[in-house]
C-alpha cells in the first residue's frame, strides 16, 4: 500500500504524506519524543483520509487539507507544513478544531533571492539565446570573434521594483543594491500612505526596469499583474515571479510578451503545478526572452536541509507544549 515505515511502540503517530518533496540528499532527523512514523512518497487528495486517519501529527508540503478532509481526521492535533505557504490548508477549520498548524519561516533567505538574481541576469545578458545559438552553430559561422544577435544590458543603474516587503523581498533588494540597482519597494495595490520607503504601485509599473514578485498569494494579490497592469509598463521591464503562481495573470503575461510590452519574463511558479498541457506558458517556451523553472527556487540542498531541521523543531516544540511558527 505504501512505502511506509512504522514503529508501533509509541505515543504519537506521525504521517508524512509527501516525503518525495524532499530530495534523497536531505536527512529528516527523528523527533525527540516517542513516536511512530509512517511515510508516503506522494499522496493525492483522495488518498489523504485513508492514510492520515490515525495520525496525531501530519507532515505535508502540498497535499490539500480542505474542510471535508479534516472532518474525517478526528485524531489530528497538528499539521507540520514542510514549507511556508499554507494556501492548501483550510486554516479556519483548523482554528475551530484547535489543530495547530506550524510552517517554515526564514529558510529560503539565500536560495530564492539567488535564484531570482540568476533569472534576472540570464534575461539581462541573453544567456539562454546566446547559448542556444552557439549550440546551433552560429558562432562557428560568424565572421568575427563575437556577434550581437541578442541585446545585453547591465543591471547597474536600473530600477528594481519589488512587490512584497518580507524577508525574501528585502534579501533581493540587498542583492540588487550590490549590483548597483536603484531598489524601490511597492506599496500594496490600492493602499496609500505607507510612508516614504514605499513607491506607489502604479509608479512601480511605469518606472521599473525589472519587476519581481515576492508577496504571498491571497485574495487581494491574486492576478495582481493583469492586462491593465501590463499596459502601464512603459519601460518594457523584465517580469519575474519566484513567489507564488497566481500572482500574475499568466495568459496576460504571455500576451504582453508576444506584444513586446515587456522585455522578458522568468517564472519559477505557475498557478497549477505540475504545469498542465494547455498552460499558456508552453506557447513561449522557445521565446528567447522567457525562462521557466519547475518551482526549484527554494531547492538548494543547504536550504532544504535547514527546512527539514526547522520542521522537526516545530514538531518537537508542539509536543513539548510550546508550539512555534503557528499560522
Amino acid at each position: 500500500m505504501s512505502d511506509a515505515h512504522q514503529d508501533t511502540n509509541t505515543s504519537k503517530h506521525i504521517v508524512f504524506l509527501d516525503q518525495a518533496t524532499f530530495p534523497d540528499a536531505v536527512t529528516v532527523r527523528p523527533p525527540a519524543f516517542p513516536h511512530s512514523l509512517e511515510t508516503f512518497a506522494r499522496t493525492t487528495a483522495d488518498q489523504a483520509v485513508e492514510r492520515a486517519k490515525d495520525a496525531d501529527i501530519i507532515i505535508l508540503n502540498k497535499v490539500p487539507m480542505r474542510a471535508e478532509t479534516l472532518a474525517q481526521l478526528p485524531k489530528l492535533k497538528m499539521i507540520a507544513v514542510a514549507a511556508t505557504g499554507t494556501d492548501n490548508i483550510d486554516l479556519n477549520v483548523c482554528k475551530e478544531r484547535g489543530i495547530i498548524v506550524s510552517n517554515i519561516r526564514g529558510y529560503a533567505i539565500a536560495t530564492v533571492p539567488e535564484h531570482t538574481m540568476g533569472l534576472m541576469l540570464s534575461l539581462s545578458r541573453s544567456i539562454r539565446p546566446y547559448h542556444d545559438s552557439v549550440a546551433k552553430g552560429r558562432w562557428g559561422e560568424a565572421a568575427q570573434f563575437c556577434y550581437f544577435d541578442y541585446p545585453i544590458f547591465d543591471l547597474k543603474g536600473k530600477v528594481l521594483g519589488i512587490i512584497g516587503d518580507g524577508v525574501l523581498g528585502k534579501s533581493v533588494a540587498k542583492l540588487g543594491e550590490a549590483f548597483g540597482m536603484e531598489v524601490r519597494f511597492s506599496t500594496y495595490k490600492g493602499v496609500d500612505g505607507m510612508g516614504p520607503l514605499y513607491t506607489p504601485f502604479e509608479r512601480i509599473l511605469s518606472e521599473s526596469d525589472v519587476i519581481t514578485m515576492h508577496c504571498p498569494l491571497t485574495d487581494s494579490t491574486r492576478n495582481l499583474l493583469g492586462p491593465a497592469e501590463f499596459d502601464q509598463m512603459k519601460k518594457r521591464p523584465l517580469v519575474l515571479n519566484t513567489a507564488r503562481g497566481g500572482l500574475v495573470d499568466e495568459r496576460a503575461l504571455v500576451d504582453a510578451l508576444k506584444a513586446d510590452k515587456i522585455a522578458g519574463a522568468a517564472f519559477d511558479v505557475v498557478t497549477t503545478e505540475p504545469i498542465p498541457d494547455d498552460h499558456p506558458f508552453l506557447e513561449v517556451m522557445d521565446h528567447p526572452n522567457f525562462i521557466l523553472t519547475p518551482h526549484v527556487a527554494w531547492a538548494s540542498i543547504e536550504t532544504i536541509q535547514g527546512l527539514a531541521d526547522q520542521m522537526v523543531d516545530n514538531i518537537d516544540a508542539y509536543v513539548a507544549g510550546s508550539p512555534r511558527n503557528v499560522v
